[in-house]
């Protein structure tokens, strides 16, 4: 009875971030002919809209670094659905204004409003997402699990970009978008259980009795002083030294998102520069990516998580993403921007098993805390991702170029993700730590 009720919670879940990722991810292929439109109209290269993206990226990341470990934090003590609620409201904000208006004055006041908003959502949805699958999933199943998350959010991609390209208007686009995000929030509130959460305390009490003796005799000591609930540097330095490989795959995580950030921050910019793509075009390369995921996330890793572990899918997903970002880099005519796109159907077996790995290197009261840590650090590298690659993007598509390679930001973005790769190949499979937290634990064990 349990497992069927778990297992409706998580069908609540996926549906849930389906339709929340389903409404942010219509918008994107709009995005930058809305942007060239306001800030530069009629031409197809425009270096303030670039150094505009990369501002508000790097704002974005700055806000998110502050606030994911403490989203994942408060969610380990009050429940996953509540803090979810938050985000997944201001989502909504944005897309109204562009729905209303795409001139000059919306597009700024839509720009001020999505940087504001996207410091909680961005990444937020996920990080809570992971920890509740984490929660009501065997350690066993878990990469498995993470996997089917990913496809449900690659599904989202897809049907978005598809629903983009065919809709009449950009005005349509934004105005659809903000009515599935309202209805996100609301299925959310109504049909998602509340996260599993005592029921893996639960388990581990039963297994391990003498060290909870010792949990329990802490925290009586505890309970004499206010509960803190915010988690401070030294939690989140405690949380990186908590085990080598812990450490490893934050590592990997950061630099793999530095360079995806690069590409993302230069791609469709460099797009309708060089081959002059426009919102259905960007609607297809999209498609062409989700799809791709899709078959990964939903077909292949499930069936390779049950021979392959995921320290071996995570260094496969990683090699392929690097050669689908040279490949784009160097591209010389349309058709094999599509084909670096294909390159996506093993490149996202990155994501889920670096969660999957995290996720076994700690208990199972604090998972909000891990995956909240982890997105903190992307969070990190989206504030250094636009410093950099936007001014390289905007430089190497100009008439100034030191020499004439347009993809040069986006070949940097590829070397970068090679750091991570080269990391991913050094990260062995260690045993899950203690069930102690993470505070608790000797720093000796570090060693």
């Amino acid at each position: 009875m349990a497992e069927k009720t778990t297992s409706w919670g998580l069908n609540h879940l996926f549906l849930t971030v389906f339709l929340f990722n389903f409404a942010n991810f219509m918008v994107v292929p709009a995005m930058t002919d809305v942007s060239m439109a306001a800030i530069c109209p009629g031409e197809d290269e425009c270096s303030f809209a670039i150094y505009l993206t990369g501002v508000q990226q790097a704002i974005i990341g700055m806000g998110s670094l502050i606030l994911m470990p403490l989203i994942g934090n408060l969610s380990d003590h009050y429940g996953r659905k509540l803090l979810l609620t938050f985000p997944m409201m201001l989502g909504i904000l944005p897309a109204v204004i562009l729905a209303y208006s795409r001139e000059r004055n919306f597009f700024y006041a839509y720009y001020v409003l999505k940087t504001l908003t996207s410091m909680a959502c961005e990444g937020t949805v996920l990080c809570l997402a992971l920890a509740y699958v984490a929660d009501n999933v065997p350690e066993q199943r878990r990469a498995s699990a993470f996997g089917i998350l990913s496809g449900v959010s690659s599904c989202s991609f897809v049907f978005g970009n598809l629903l983009t390209r065919f809709l009449p208007s950009t005005a349509s686009v934004f105005q659809v978008s903000a009515a599935v995000a309202m209805v996100s929030v609301v299925y959310m509130r109504i049909f998602l259980p509340e996260s599993n959460m005592e029921a893996a305390v639960m388990a581990v009490s039963s297994k391990e009795e003498a060290t909870n003796e010792c949990l329990l005799e802490k925290a009586s000591i505890n309970n004499r002083r206010p509960l803190r609930t915010t988690p401070s540097l030294h939690d989140s330095i405690s949380m990186l030294k908590s085990s080598w490989t812990f450490s490893q795959a934050a590592i990997v995580a950061f630099f793999s998102m530095l360079g995806e950030l690069g590409l993302f921050s230069a791609l469709l910019y460099y797009l309708k520069a060089e081959f002059h793509f426009d919102k259905d075009q960007f609607a297809d390369l999209l498609i062409i990516n989700g799809i791709a995921g899709i078959i990964s996330q939903m077909i292949l890793m499930p069936m390779l998580a049950r021979v392959i572990n995921e320290e071996k899918l995570l260094v496969i997903g990683l090699a392929f993403n690097c050669m689908h970002i040279f490949l784009y880099a160097v591209a010389w005519t349309s058709w094999v921007v599509y084909l670096a796109a294909t390159l996506q159907i093993l490149a996202v077996f990155a994501g889920p098993s670096l969660r999957s790995i995290v996720s076994k290197q700690v208990g199972p009261t604090e998972q909000g805390k891990a995956q909240g840590c982890i997105t903190g650090l992307c969070s990190f590298a989206g504030i250094i991702s636009p410093l950099v690659f936007s001014p390289l993007t905007a430089l190497f598509l100009s008439d100034h170029a030191p020499f004439q390679f347009p993809g040069f930001s986006i070949m940097c973005a590829g070397f970068t993700v090679m750091i991570a790769f080269i990391q991913s190949i050094m990260i062995r499979a260690a045993p899950p730590p203690s069930s102690l937290p993470v505070s608790d634990r000797k720093t000796d064990d570090y060693a």
